[in-house]
């Protein structure tokens, strides 16, 4: 494997994947995450070139979707002030859980991605049995630690980490019995980038603050959880070994991931973040006067950019295609990605004001990452390499993590007095 080609790679992944999550935080909750998972599992597939993925790229799309938007459920905003602290014991806490709430986001992303790049005719995935297996999985793990022993994480707020763990054990357990070593690997890679990256945005957070840079570092944070899972999730993807799959998918197999990535999760996003009351919050600090008739405008503008961009695509990737059959090629791929991608940028654009005022500087950055994959993406070509399952090494590699936010946390104790935001786990 060129190291050259596989470090460009994995840039344009992650650089994908961190402006879709930086994007993110101006929507929230599961269906922001399941739109960002989405745009990096379609990263990882253009980037790969393996044409016989092609066919199957809306699937992978919504495995990505729900795999990186199941950890939504999580709530991480008082975790974030545990970090902000000045003792060592309750800022390596923080860290250390915003690696776990990182790492359970990477594990169920790329283990669901990586399954569908490895279901094939003759070694298929039987979903219904995972998702079983994963909901009973999430109840029970979730009953026994916060109902019954009260392991609480970040009191008063929602525990449902504890049911991202049971699915994410579910998953493990699936993965294991089944063979499924290169999803597992994926699952993995994605699991410790996206970890390292929540807790290492953190201490950037801090850093930022500390340093009084004008600037969003909430979006730093979350920018790096997500350049580091995409390029997690796109290393192991390059890593392991894949056999190759049908490059034709059954046309009747195509219209619900296709719907429900390019529709259902946009349309979600809308319902939940246009909100009259969040519009005049935000619109009210950069317009002077009534604002009413513009923030009406923003909120119909996108509701039609939604219902326009999905019929487009579901006539040019379905309805138009004839045939029982279907394949897609490399080029209607990136179409789509960038389509998507462009979107999703132009809606955190609209919600935040950002297209009549430059008061949100980093909204640009993300015009600026999108144009640069765009450049990049069809260049990028790592190559595959087959790699083991090595637990070990693995286990290793955890530890230096875990080193590492320990040495973050000493920095980070000692380069302020205290910030305004941070919280006590333990007294």
């Amino acid at each position: 494997m060129n190291v050259k080609l596989l470090s460009k790679s994995l840039l344009v992944a992650g650089m994908s994947m961190g402006t879709a999550w930086a994007i993110r935080g101006q929507f929230g909750h599961e269906q922001g995450a399941a739109w960002a998972g989405s745009i990096g599992a379609l990263a990882v597939l253009l980037v790969a070139k393996r044409a016989d993925w092609y066919s199957r790229f809306f699937q992978a799309a919504l495995a990505g979707a729900i795999g990186w938007g199941l950890g939504g459920l999580m709530s991480y905003g008082i975790v974030v002030g545990y970090g902000r602290g000045v003792d060592f014991i309750n800022v390596y806490y923080g860290l250390l859980m915003l690696f776990v709430i990182g790492a359970l986001h990477g594990f169920l992303g790329g283990g669901l991605f990586g399954l569908t790049l490895a279901n094939s005719r003759q070694k298929r995935v039987p979903w219904h049995q995972l998702i079983v297996e994963m909901l009973a999985g999430g109840f029970i793990v979730y009953y026994f630690l916060i109902e019954a022993w009260g392991w609480l994480m970040t009191p008063p707020r929602s525990e449902m980490w504890a049911a991202c763990l049971g699915m994410a054990l579910a998953l493990a357990w699936f993965l294991s019995r089944h063979q499924q070593k290169s999803a597992l690997r994926v699952a993995v890679f994605a699991s410790l980038g996206a970890g390292f990256g929540f807790a290492l945005g953190n201490f950037l957070q801090v850093m930022g603050h500390v340093a009084q840079i004008k600037f969003n570092f909430w979006n730093v944070m979350e920018y790096s959880i997500g350049f580091f899972g995409g390029g997690g999730m796109a290393y192991g993807t390059f890593t392991s070994n894949w056999e190759p799959v049908e490059d034709r998918q059954k046309k009747s197999t195509i219209w619900f991931p296709l719907l429900m990535v390019a529709l259902f999760i946009p349309f979600v996003v809308w319902e939940q973040s246009f909100k009259l009351k969040k519009l005049m919050d935000n619109y009210g600090k950069i317009v002077s006067g009534d604002a009413s008739e513009l923030i009406w405008g923003v909120k119909l503008a996108a509701l039609g950019l939604v219902l326009l961009t999905s019929a487009i695509w579901f006539m040019k990737y379905y309805r138009n295609k004839t045939g029982h059959l279907l394949t897609y090629d490399y080029q209607e791929v990136r179409t789509f990605f960038i389509g998507h991608f462009g979107l999703y940028t132009f809606y955190s654009l609209l919600i935040t004001g950002a297209i009549i005022s430059t008061y949100r500087i980093e909204q640009y950055l993300y015009i600026v990452n999108l144009l640069v994959v765009w450049a990049l993406i069809g260049k990028a070509n790592p190559g595959f390499s087959n790699r083991n399952i090595y637990t070990g090494r693995w286990a290793v590699g955890l530890g230096v993590v875990l080193i590492f936010i320990a040495l973050l946390t000493l920095v980070a104790i000692n380069s302020h007095e205290g910030l305004k935001g941070s919280h006590l786990r333990f007294e």
